[in-house]
């Protein structure tokens, strides 16, 4: 059954849909579900309709759409005079904490400003320099093409191209790389202006212009939106490349013992482990020169566009085999998961967005090294659109991603997890049912908030539910997995991801935090971009006291029953391989 209901995913996938819905605006006014020009009655939500911290939207009043820095300025003063609370969102907003909403986010948001950057997207190459400027608005796909068409490459890209270039730097976004200046898009940044609040003297807001090796650039390149408004951003380009991909199909017994000199090997490698089905996928991903012969493109699947009809239907499957506890029925969606990828290359597309027919796949760095078709799509149909657009009932989960430095403890984490994995395999199949744990590499940094030795990440998806108080199928495997990573291993969180418990105790986990708390008082001494959404993140510590059902949606970590879901079976109990870990568990015999 789950195998047949996949079938139409994978067709959706191979053959393009008619005209694809794009995704909905961030910001919506007047009950319309459009962009609206002055904040009334507006909403601000991310892409997947849910934060991390809780699932309201995000009340605004005032909603600004400036389209130069001059706009920003001028905003940003008005805002300074009055002693208003602001935050930044681009026309994307794919963060997953609350990081973008101004003040408390309730009544108190009327006297709080929004500025919203998708009208402030210019880009411009300077090809001697090698270099290009772009507005912080400007989507990371008209930048890529902007560079190749001036015959450049930018190196470093995350994989998902829906993102803004200020919103992706403030953020610490990345690809993969533990070669060059790596795989974080900040460490390619040579420059920046940011617009902050002042005085009365200075007009009440003022311009800072930053360059690689100024005092306060460290602070400014990975800032999540907490010393002001990223206005420009400067990165470094090279000459145009080409890239070779290939997918490797590996049983998993080595893989703790193989990734570091995969990453070595190989410039752009990453490995997608998944542990249920004991493999591991080792991509082959090297720079070649332009002669090589190729026209491919990255079109990974899970980012086309999907028919609403099947998105919406694996939805309603999931839903199914979680609340008929069928952890099989996951398992056969993990096994079918990991076929249809082998079988259309991952998305991998031959000249002209031909079919996959084989390895290697060869293409230009910028048709290679992000993807993302479904969010550039004309609003012309309403058949498909991105599979977690939240207006479909589409796929709904959480995301999770933690850094591991040095990479021995990453060693030591995969090591824990096959342990666990061991007393109940199956328990796994959740997580291989989207993707597994995607595994990249983040070269060392300079940037205060960013990785400051070489470091393993790991991204990994799994089911949420509709409601919130809802537990999980498999729900204490993965909240063990979580505490293995963020707490036995002091892996650091990501800052655009994750579930609020991930950011227990973040500050010690950046030895530079100092530094940045010193630069955030110089350049934002009142605190307006501060926000109490942006606090739980970088504050952290656990929000006291702990409600009844807190774990559910990992805005804790359980200390007793009632912050799991007794009424349903689960129970706050000890992790399976790792003791100290506290997990909300089902117990039917509790139950009965």
């Amino acid at each position: 059954m789950v195998a047949t209901f996949l079938l139409p995913l994978l067709l959706s996938t191979l053959l393009p849909a008619a005209v694809p819905l794009p995704p909905r605006p961030p910001v919506r006014c007047g009950g319309s579900g459009g962009a609206g020009g002055d904040g009334a009655g507006c909403v601000l939500s991310n892409a997947y309709g849910a934060w991390s911290s809780d699932r309201a939207d995000c009340p605004v009043s005032a909603v600004a759409y400036p389209a130069s820095e001059a706009d920003v300025v001028a905003v940003v003063a008005d805002a300074s005079a009055k002693n208003m609370p602001v935050k930044v969102v681009s026309g994307f907003a794919h963060t997953i904490p609350k990081l973008a909403c101004p003040g408390n986010g309730s009544s108190g948001a009327a006297s709080s400003l929004l500025i919203s950057t998708a009208r402030y997207d210019g880009v411009a190459v300077d090809a001697a320099a090698r270099t290009v400027t772009a507005d912080a608005g400007a989507p990371l796909r008209d930048v890529i093409d902007a560079a190749e068409a001036s015959g450049l490459s930018l190196t470093a890209a995350p994989y998902w191209e829906g993102v803004s270039v200020g919103g992706l730097v403030s953020t610490g976004s990345h690809g993969s790389s533990w070669w060059g200046r790596g795989g974080a898009v900040h460490d390619h940044v040579v420059a920046l202006r940011l617009v902050v609040p002042a005085g009365a003297a200075d007009g009440w807001a003022k311009v800072v212009a930053l360059r690689r090796g100024d005092a306060l650039f460290n602070a400014a390149v990975v800032s999540l939106g907490l010393l002001g408004v990223i206005s420009k951003v400067t990165l470094a380009l090279e000459p145009r490349f080409k890239r070779s991909i290939s997918y490797e199909y590996r049983d998993d017994s080595t893989f703790q013992d193989d990734f570091a000199r995969h990453a070595a090997n190989h410039e752009f490698a990453d490995i997608t482990w998944y542990p249920s089905q004991h493999k591991a996928v080792y991509r082959i991903d090297d720079r070649m020169p332009l002669n090589a012969t190729g026209d491919g493109v990255n079109d990974f699947i899970g980012f086309q566009s999907t028919l609403i009809a099947v998105s919406s239907g694996i939805r309603a499957l999931e839903t199914a085999l979680e609340a008929s506890r069928n952890v099989k029925g996951k398992c056969k969606m993990a096994a079918a998961e990991i076929a249809a990828k082998r079988l259309v290359g991952n998305g991998l597309r031959g000249a002209g967005g031909r079919l996959f027919t084989g390895y290697p796949v060869v293409g230009f760095q910028g048709r290679m090294q992000t993807s993302g078709s479904c969010a550039r799509s004309p609003p012309t149909d309403t058949l498909s659109a991105c599979p977690w657009d939240p207006r479909y009932k589409g796929l709904f989960f959480y995301e999770s991603t933690a850094m591991f430095s040095p990479a021995a403890r990453f060693r030591d984490f995969v090591l824990d997890v096959k342990r666990l994995r061991d007393v109940d395999p199956d328990s796994m199949c959740g997580v291989d049912a989207y993707n597994g744990l995607l595994v990249r590499f983040v070269k060392a940094s300079e940037a205060y908030l960013g990785q400051p030795e070489d470091t393993v990440v790991v991204d990994f998806n799994y089911y949420r539910a509709s409601d919130g108080s809802s537990p999980r199928l498999s729900q204490d495997v993965w909240e063990e997995v979580e505490q293995l990573a963020f707490v036995k291993h002091g892996a650091r969180p990501h800052w655009a991801k994750n579930r609020l418990a991930a950011f227990r105790g973040v500050r010690g986990k950046y030895p530079s935090w100092d530094k940045f708390g010193a630069a955030k008082r110089q350049l934002d001494p009142r605190g307006l971009f501060d926000s109490r959404w942006s606090d739980e993140v970088v504050g952290g510590e656990e929000q006291l006291p702990k409600a009844d059902g807190c774990a559910l949606e990992g805005r804790c970590v359980c200390s007793e029953d009632r912050h799991c879901s007794p009424s349903k079976g689960y129970y706050c109990r000890p992790g399976l391989v790792y003791s100290e870990a506290r997990v909300c568990r089902y117990s039917v015999s509790q139950l009965v």
